[in-house]
């Protein structure tokens, strides 16, 4: 048996709610694409070992792809404190400078009440830690996979937040 694990890095369908907003964990996911569930279904590893951050959106979109996760709270999206709930436009109008600031140097900002993506890092390390080996399908956030390819690849943070995560209507791999 190999020691190798094998991670199937996977976002969340998209927020079945309003764009431009911070949302919190309870969003729920736009799960209704079932061509394209179908078709990223029959590219994962059979009987691959799944987990999912404890956000609704990550749950509805493992268990839509068939899959029976843990969730793993290390697994987390990045906290925005405060910000959680808002849109960005309205921060940009109630902050202005302070909210320009933080997106200045994000990787080490943290929200009022909340954490960096350096903090999201190092949580998505221990939940990274204990993974079996073989195929792991992780049913994420953008941010903990950036967070994941950081670690993997030894990325410095501001790098990492550079990568772009391309979400296909296709679900193309």
């Amino acid at each position: 048996m190999g020691t190798e694990t094998n991670l199937w890095l996977i976002r969340h369908a998209p927020v079945d709610g309003p764009r431009g907003v911070i949302h919190g964990p309870d969003a729920p996911a736009d799960i209704s694409d079932t061509a394209a569930f179908a078709a990223l279904k029959a590219r994962l590893p059979k009987n691959a070992f799944a987990v999912c951050s404890p956000a609704r959106r990550t749950w509805e979109t493992a268990v839509t792809l068939g899959l029976d996760p843990v969730k793993e709270p290390n697994f987390r999206e990045q906290d925005f404190g405060a910000w959680t709930g808002r849109r960005h436009d309205d921060l940009v109008a109630e902050l202005g400078d302070a909210y320009q600031d933080f997106w200045k140097s994000p990787a080490s900002n943290r929200p009022p009440g909340g954490e960096s993506f350096v903090d999201q890092i190092a949580r998505a390390d221990a939940g990274l830690a204990p993974l079996p080996a073989g195929d792991v399908v992780l049913v994420v956030h953008s941010g903990t996979i950036r967070a994941a390819l950081a670690i993997a690849l030894d990325l410095d943070p501001d790098r990492a937040l550079r990568l772009i995560l391309i979400q296909t209507e296709r679900c193309a791999l």
